[in-house]
């Protein structure tokens, strides 16, 4: 039986985590189905629980019970990494291509559910220098050191210099904005 069929008749991480730190949903307009991810992520940015609530195809809860196999755990960089990553499909090379928007339902919601964190991290941020990506605690002043120092001028190039940006990229306007304000100064 393939992987995300055994998934479906015993799926695992179904419901709600107990008091949930952050959710994130995803809907498909195409084929109505609907799933919600719920995770606990604990003061080391790690994912500690993590639960999902799907209304759709057996495709779509297998992907998300086999998704959060792999991410309780992980922290939230390391996860916003793998769902972003091309080398998804092949983690989940038995989910049939025409069903590829199930995976990504289920990845859209998960991804959803740590930029939900991230914000929540930057609106309580209490240092000195203003936190501008959450998934890898990196300050403004950091990524304004590193454009000025390396004379950087995309966000891929901050990516590289100091993980800003490598992890749910929820910061990337923020980072377009230290670039344009940095490059404009010089």
């Amino acid at each position: 039986m393939d992987s995300h069929l055994e998934a479906f008749f015993n799926p695992r991480h179904v419901g709600e985590v107990a008091e949930p730190n952050f959710i994130g949903r995803a809907a498909s307009f195409q084929c109505g189905a609907t799933v919600r991810v719920s995770l606990n992520i604990d003061d080391s940015l790690r994912i500690t629980d993590a639960k999902f609530k799907a209304a759709g195809c057996s495709v779509l809860v297998g992907a998300a019970s086999q998704l959060l196999d792999q991410v309780i755990g992980k922290t939230t960089a390391e996860t916003a990494t793998l769902i972003q990553s091309r080398d998804l499909n092949e983690k989940f090379a038995d989910v049939p291509r025409e069903k590829d928007a199930c995976l990504r339902l289920a990845t859209d919601a998960l991804l959803t559910a740590i930029r939900s964190y991230s914000d929540s991290a930057r609106d309580q941020w209490e240092g000195d220098e203003a936190l501008i990506c959450t998934c890898f605690c990196v300050s403004d002043r950091t990524i304004e050191r590193e454009i000025r120092e390396q004379q950087l001028q995309t966000i891929a190039e901050v990516t590289r210099a100091c993980n800003a940006g490598a992890g749910c990229r929820s910061c990337y306007s923020l980072i377009e904005d230290i670039l344009a304000d940095v490059n404009r100064e010089s």
